[in-house]
């Protein structure tokens, strides 16, 4: 059987753009959802200077669990990885006025997990704890048994933030801050403009930034991360789904 051109596309260059993936009633109420987030954010940091740009640890919500499962979204998942992935993370981001940051080019490299075992698996590490969760860098066999994709609840143009990428350096396994500019000299970025609705499907080594928006207004976007692989004895995913359970359970 033929692969689909999503699957050739994030193959070949790390990537895929796909319109309309979300139904207009299903990214309303996304979008009610992340307003409610970012109410409740708001009230919590009591003043803090700071604006709040990225919810995370989201899968514990029905309205973010029935996302990840959705169809189209599962369809693309298992056309990539094949049967059996399970989501293993939700996070929403904003870009607004008093959240509108800079992201460097980078890979996606860590797992939210429950605990660092003892001892720790081989090829795991180094660790971290970021907002009271334990986070490990895997190791590049593992990262490409991954995908990741953006759900976008607003539209994101180049003037808005949009995602840059570098196709094709998902083949390269694991890249450092020095091998950025080497990969910018030899090939072209690629700037990944989004429609309301619209997803990303995308490798987590491909090297991808994002820029200030110019003219920031929401630009809220759905991350869901998946994996194909079991995780090594002794780790658990701090929060995951299997996209053959019913979403009303984790």
């Amino acid at each position: 059987m033929n692969a689909s051109p999503i699957v050739l596309k994030t193959e070949r260059y790390g990537f895929a753009v796909v319109p309309d993936i979300l139904p207009e009633a299903d990214r309303l109420g996304l979008i009610a959802f992340a307003e409610s987030l970012e109410a409740r954010a708001e009230a919590h940091r009591r003043g803090a200077e700071k604006a709040v740009h990225a919810m995370r640890h989201l899968l514990g919500e029905d309205i973010v669990r029935r996302a990840a499962v959705a169809h189209p979204v599962r369809e693309i998942v298992e056309d990539v990885l094949g049967p059996g992935a399970r989501a293993v993370r939700a996070i929403l981001f904003d870009k607004v006025p008093g959240a509108n940051w800079t992201v460097p080019y980078h890979q996606d490299v860590t797992l939210a997990v429950k605990a660092k075992p003892d001892p720790a698996p081989e090829g795991f590490g180094p660790w971290s704890v970021k907002d009271g969760v334990v986070h490990v860098e895997a190791p590049v066999a593992f990262l490409e048994r991954m995908l990741t994709i953006r759900l976008h609840l607003d539209g994101c143009g180049e003037d808005n933030g949009a995602l840059r990428v570098l196709p094709g350096s998902h083949r390269a396994g694991r890249l450092r801050d020095r091998d950025v500019p080497v990969w910018r000299t030899r090939t072209q970025e690629r700037a990944c403009p989004v429609g309301a609705g619209g997803a990303i499907a995308m490798r987590p080594l491909l090297l991808h930034a994002s820029s200030p928006a110019l003219t920031p207004t929401h630009r809220r976007v759905l991350h869901l991360e998946y994996a194909a692989a079991d995780l090594p004895p002794g780790l658990e995913w701090a929060e995951s789904l299997c996209l053959t359970e019913s979403p009303n359970h984790v």
